[in-house]
């Protein structure tokens, strides 16, 4: 059971490969739908505060609409104003994390969440043992690439980082915690 948002199969052998070359371009793609939906991908997809401007031009509207919703997505929690001149949006994680854990509580049973903890914990505990080390942030590429490629310990840091970020989305939705597992610096 795969608790990421992945397409649920591969195609078959018989079936025919896609045709990329049919496929939209994401900019086609953001330049199609309503007004909303586009403001929504946008910012949904920023990793650093953005300009209300360039919001509005990567969704392809103008400034004052884009104003409008982003104030709206403030007030829903989608999106953190970050004052100043020129006021700045950024995604708000917290709100990502709610969903991520949302969509667990609402796809899967109690039973199938704490199942997939296990399994995720399980294997998360071979990288510990693996790696000798508590965390991925505790594995030095230098240290351990003496034993096998770069290329193949980043890979594996990079895979238990995703382990314990999913073990940690699993063990929320399994306690109903809308924070998504994440203990904030003042927590401890």
């Amino acid at each position: 059971m795969d608790f990421t948002e992945t397409p649920a199969e591969m195609p078959g052998e018989d079936e025919e490969p896609p045709d990329f070359e049919a496929w939209e371009s994401p900019e086609e793609l953001l330049t199609g739908g309503p007004i909303r939906e586009r403001l929504l991908d946008v910012v949904l997809q920023l990793r650093e505060p953005t300009k209300v401007s360039e919001i509005a031009a990567r969704a392809d509207c103008d400034t004052e609409t884009a104003r409008e919703y982003l104030e709206w997505f403030t007030t829903m929690g989608m999106v953190q104003e970050l004052p100043g001149r020129p006021v700045r949006y950024k995604r708000n994680e917290s709100y990502l994390q709610w969903r991520r854990v949302e969509h667990i509580r609402q796809q899967y049973s109690q039973s199938e969440i704490v199942e997939e903890l296990t399994e995720t914990l399980a294997a998360a505990k071979e990288y510990r043992q693996r790696f000798d080390a508590e965390t991925p942030d505790n594995v030095s590429l230098v240290a351990a690439s003496h034993d096998e490629a770069v290329e193949d310990v980043w890979e594996a840091v990079s895979t238990w980082q995703t382990l314990e970020e999913r073990a940690a989305l699993l063990d929320a939705a399994r306690r109903n915690d809308p924070s998504g597992g994440r203990v904030s610096k003042a927590d401890g």
